[in-house]
């Protein structure tokens, strides 16, 4: 407990530290100083709250939480900078040679409890502080992988978050959950043994692991890293953060925007419930409680009740929703559409600890693209075979995102959260 407690502190402080450089280019009206908004709602002046919410007139001295201020005010000046700036801290620490020494003890502990090859142990390894990049750590020897190494490579890359991003998600929920931080972090190296699981349970290791008994070693460590200065490692992660955020933004708005059309041709649908022809009447009624949002709840209904977030049946429906709406919309506005709900209280604590634990990981379709492209980048001659079993990495994903989230509710027993948090 107290070293998640000292984690999460330690990381909420360099999550404030990554907000000056945004503050100062887009000054304190946008970027507000960490000490003004305490425990949690958002400092904002009259006029930028009728700008964002033109029906909302804010009274002198009024605070703006999370269900009054526009949401893509706060993404895209406070949190994507946020990705920048976390994208070049790791690339220095990489530099540094302070991450590397982390991965292996995490490598060995998974290859010695779980009786992994040592490629598939550093990858899933890396990938609690990188996203597909940690397959760079195993490079020379995907060629050579089995189905199975390959399978629980791309399952681990699905089912964990890239410190990168961890502070994406934690901006969303720190107004509501201050101990957010922490928790997600535990999440993503909760959910990479969970991810090897599910990954040989539908993938069986049939052959024998090149690396089968040894942990390799990083080849960035045996080409000498340090040809590069600081100074270049700083820079270059931070252009690659840069690439990162506008990737970010560019999948939210093609997504949200392709739900939203899909819903209004649903919501036309159901205008023919008034129809003069009475045989169009039937469709227009079904497709009345038709939606996305419906859709994905149906869908992910009953995983959610196993979680265990709750007994109460709207409660659990409101998280299948979110849940089941991550498969499409990727994390961020599931974390958005939580942090609302629980600030207006329409969802516990309880749910929206076991919630944040299953949404933390990259298990939606978006980034189906992203990870079998860059793994069959590195290594085209596997791209056949990576290509057939990416939707089963996908699904042993989820299932072990939704897993992490069952160990989350188990631990917690009527505390404001986990361990007490």
């Amino acid at each position: 407990r107290d070293l998640v407690l000292v984690l999460n502190d330690v990381l909420n402080a360099v999550i404030d530290a990554s907000e000056a450089g945004a503050r100062f280019l887009f000054t304190d009206l946008f970027v507000p100083q960490p000490g003004t908004e305490p425990s949690g709602p958002i400092l904002a002046g009259r006029w930028i709250a009728r700008a964002l919410n033109p029906p909302y007139v804010a009274g002198v001295g009024d605070r703006l939480g999370v269900t009054d201020l526009n949401a893509g005010f706060v993404l895209a000046f406070r949190v994507l900078p946020q990705v920048i700036f976390f994208s070049a801290i790791v690339s220095l620490l990489y530099h540094l040679g302070v991450i590397q020494p982390i991965v292996r003890v995490f490598a060995q502990l998974f290859r010695r409890t779980m009786n992994l090859s040592g490629a598939e142990s550093l990858s899933g390894a890396a990938n609690i502080f990188v996203g597909i990049e940690s397959a760079l750590a195993v490079k020379p020897f995907l060629a050579d992988m089995t189905r199975s190494e390959l399978c629980a490579i791309l399952a681990s890359c699905f089912g964990s978050i890239a410190s990168t991003v961890l502070a994406l998600y934690a901006s969303f929920l720190r107004p509501v959950f201050p101990a957010i931080t922490g928790h997600l972090m535990s999440a993503s190296i909760l959910t990479i043994p969970a991810c090897f699981v599910i990954a040989k349970i539908l993938v069986p290791e049939k052959g024998t692991p090149v690396t089968l008994g040894v942990v390799p070693d990083d080849p960035e460590e045996e080409e000498g890293g340090s040809q590069k200065s600081w100074m270049d490692s700083l820079i270059l992660g931070a252009l690659d953060g840069v690439k990162l955020a506008v990737g970010i933004a560019a999948v939210i708005i093609a997504i949200l925007g392709l739900k939203e059309l899909l819903n209004m041709i649903f919501f036309n649908l159901a205008g023919l419930a008034s129809s003069p022809i009475f045989w169009l009447r039937p469709i227009g009624v079904f497709f009345s409680f038709v939606s996305l949002e419906n859709i994905f709840g149906v869908l992910f209904f009953i995983p959610t009740l196993l979680t265990g977030v709750s007994f109460d049946l709207a409660e659990i429906w409101q998280s299948s929703i979110l849940i089941g709406s991550r498969v499409l919309e990727t994390s961020v506005p599931p974390y958005l559409a939580l942090a609302r709900l629980s600030s207006t209280g329409e969802i516990s604590q309880r749910a929206m600890l076991i919630v944040s634990y299953v949404l933390c990981g990259f298990a939606h379709i978006p980034s189906v693209g992203i990870f079998a492209g860059g793994l069959s980048a590195l290594v085209p001659s596997r791209r056949s075979d990576i290509s057939q079993i990416v939707w089963k990495s996908l699904f042993a994903g989820t299932l072990a995102t939704l897993m992490t989230g069952c160990i989350a509710g188990i631990f917690d027993t009527g505390n404001p959260s986990i361990l007490g948090l």
